[in-house]
């Protein structure tokens, strides 16, 4: 799945849209994407200037949005303005090394569990071999109030 397929699932835009690339989807079961990692992105001017890395917030976010993907096609949903996809929970979240501009983040997500649309994943990124995060996301999609998205 290219970047045009993924802008049309997910509400996101620059400069937080976190997933460059599908690499393999498996409809209720697994995602595995593609992050690049680039000097030239915005957190970096800040996140450090002496030695930039990437925030580990990011890192959560970028798996959270393969998730998001793997949970649209999954249930044949599309964010619309109606709608938002959120965070409810982030469990066991460890950071095992820094993520740096020129890295190749590889984003995996497998879906625990589904009960009442709050979705369950077990997520890890990527660089290569050696895992950089994981977590536990709790996600879901709500309504948004007083039809606000108008």
């Amino acid at each position: 799945m290219d970047i045009h397929e993924i802008l049309r699932l997910l509400p996101h835009r620059y400069p937080i849209i976190l997933v460059d690339r599908v690499l393999e989807l498996e409809p209720g079961k697994r995602i595995a994407a593609l992050k690049n990692v680039s000097v030239n992105e915005p957190v970096f001017m800040g996140h450090f200037p002496h030695y930039p890395v990437m925030p580990g917030v990011l890192i959560v976010e970028a798996m959270a949005q393969a998730a998001a993907i793997l949970a649209f096609r999954t249930f044949n949903l599309k964010s619309d303005r109606e709608s938002v996809y959120y965070f409810v929970g982030i469990d066991e979240a460890r950071f095992k090394r820094p993520v740096v501009p020129g890295d190749q983040l590889i984003l995996k997500a497998q879906i625990l569990r589904n009960i009442r649309g709050i979705w369950k994943f077990s997520a890890q990124a990527m660089v290569g071999d050696k895992l950089a995060s994981e977590a536990q996301l709790l996600c879901t999609m709500r309504g948004l109030p007083g039809g606000a998205g108008q």
